[in-house]
């Protein structure tokens, strides 16, 4: 049994979908990984007194910076990872629901061609 041009397209989609999906995963998975980073970094920071020497990398370059920037990048840079992982989260769910609706379209169709 030959399956038809439109489930045929219906399924491509779907597959491209699957790796849509499969990329937002990793994507969120990095950015947990960057938060626990900056979460440990910032606790670090935050055992240590403002006196303390505080560098930052520049590209390969470790520029010194003064403590209270330091903290303060930290922070922003964790509030804004925080924003993105929420941000791809939320589309790795509509992806995810897309993928659903389109097995359950894909199914329906192919039942329906079985009959």
């Amino acid at each position: 049994m030959e399956i038809p041009e439109n489930i045929q397209e219906q399924l491509n989609q779907f597959q491209q979908l699957q790796q849509q999906a499969q990329a937002v995963g990793m994507q969120v998975q990095n950015v947990e990984i960057q938060i626990q980073e900056t979460q440990k970094a910032l606790e670090e920071l935050k055992k240590t007194d403002d006196s303390t020497e505080v560098f930052k990398q520049a590209g390969t370059l470790l520029i010194k910076i003064p403590y209270d920037d330091a903290l303060a990048e930290m922070e922003d840079k964790l509030e804004t990872l925080e924003l993105r992982k929420q941000t791809m989260t939320r589309q790795e769910e509509r992806v995810m629901k897309k993928l659903e609706e389109m097995q359950a379209t894909i199914q329906a169709a192919m039942q329906g061609m079985g009959q």
